[in-house]
């Protein structure tokens, strides 16, 4: 199955190949790490034992960021490497875990000659990928090289789920070659049996996203505030915003600011490639905006565009209330946890299948509200700037979110 899997794969490559090499052309981002992918790795050091990390882009980074320091606290005498897919999850790896690392690169294509590459030169005793990653030539090559594979912070949506099962013939085996598979709720649990896990292989890790820390001392925090001029400042920020949320946001803030004339607002697309995008939107707005590539401030701006990599969860810190995008795009949503970490209440729109549980929990101890249209985004953000309990209320219960939802971290750790 696995050599007409892979002959199936080289076929397509081959069909696709000039919208492939267009697709080169036109966005750099797909060429980034194209050489490792396909083969061409090179270890560090070879004479110690070796756990590879796997994640794909910058969400999965974030979320295994605290389980990789504390692997390596626990394991300091082991080589450490890191993979992304994403350029972006590179950058972010490089970054914030360059210290706990040997090396960071790309996780290769799912080719037999790729694949075959990325094991012979690391050559691991575990490898470790985040979420619900299932590659079957990967995982089948490592299995048959005597190489431990373990699923970590493991979801499927419901979407997700209708779709593995029409392949579940196909995906049992796969699955089943897993040393273990750790998924974030019951549910998770449930849907991974469904499309053919054993059950005795699957447990429930709990949500490493609970697991953060801020990370960030109280001098830091004042830096930042320094930086960004917020001292005194109740700051509204839109964060991993998506085409068309840009707007509401955009219209949310000018609501906002018909009754409360000092508020700022902090704007911060999900993707780079959109910013162009957006800072036409804010030439319109009427508004006066800066760039924070620029060393922007909200002395002399009411609205700033976070337009560099890597800041996004640390501005949390000095905000007074988030709005996380992708959640009226139909993307699924974006983690709320990093705002809530930092005790400040979150908004969201409807469409939040990619952090179902997690927002089942802070909907219920209120420290985050899902809107559904405009109007309710509208009055829900105003509602929190007209109501200090209210906004009191829901930032201290995000504080205990966390204390009662932490543990995921040394859970899976001692299983593995």
């Amino acid at each position: 199955m696995i050599y007409i899997y892979n002959l199936i794969l080289i076929l397509f490559a081959i069909i696709l190949l000039p919208l492939i090499l267009i697709a080169f052309i036109i966005q750099p981002k797909f060429r980034a790490g194209f050489w490792q992918k396909i083969g061409f790795y090179s270890n560090p050091d070879k004479s110690k034992k070796t756990t590879i990390f796997h994640a794909v882009s910058v969400g999965e980074t974030n979320a295994v960021k605290e389980l990789i320091k504390k692997y390596k606290e626990r394991h300091s005498d082991e080589n450490l490497i890191i993979t992304t897919t994403t350029k972006t999850g590179q950058e972010v790896a490089k970054k914030s875990l360059s210290q706990y690392s040997n090396k960071i690169t790309y996780f290769p294509y799912d080719f037999f000659f790729s694949v075959y590459s990325f094991l012979k030169t690391y050559n691991p005793e575990k490898i470790i990928i985040a979420e619900t990653e299932i590659w079957p030539c990967f995982i089948t090559m490592a299995k048959n090289m005597g190489i431990k594979v373990y699923t970590v912070n493991g979801r499927i949506s419901p979407h997700s789920y209708d779709g593995y099962k029409r392949i579940k013939l196909f995906l049992s085996p796969i699955i089943n070659k897993y040393e273990k598979i750790f998924m974030q709720s019951d549910s998770d649990r449930e849907r991974m049996i469904g499309i053919g896990a054993n059950a005795e292989k699957t447990e429930v890790m709990g949500n490493l996203k609970f697991d953060i820390d801020t990370n960030l001392s109280n001098d830091e925090i004042k830096k930042l505030s320094d930086e960004l001029k917020t001292d005194g400042v109740r700051t509204f920020i839109g964060a991993s915003t998506h085409k068309g949320e840009d707007e509401m946001v955009l219209t949310a803030f000018k609501n906002l600011k018909s009754s409360h004339k000092e508020a700022k607002l902090l704007l911060a697309p999900r993707h780079p490639q959109r910013y162009d995008e957006v800072m036409e939107l804010l030439n319109k707005s009427g508004y006066k905006w800066g760039r924070r590539s620029n060393n922007a401030n909200f002395q002399d701006t009411d609205i700033i565009l976070l337009d560099t990599m890597g800041e996004l969860s640390k501005l949390y810190s000095i905000c007074h209330i988030a709005f996380i995008g992708g959640s009226f795009s139909e993307t699924g949503g974006h983690n709320p946890l990093e705002a809530n970490i930092w005790n400040k209440p979150v908004i969201s729109g409807p469409c939040v299948f990619n952090f179902k549980d997690v927002y089942k929990i802070t909907i219920e101890k209120k420290c985050a509200v899902i809107v559904n249209n405009q109007q309710e985004f509208n009055d829900v953000l105003l509602s929190f700037y007209d109501d200090i309990n209210k906004y009191i209320e829901y930032s201290n219960n995000a504080k205990s979110v966390f204390i009662e939802n932490k543990g995921a971290i040394n859970y899976v750790l001692d299983r593995i």
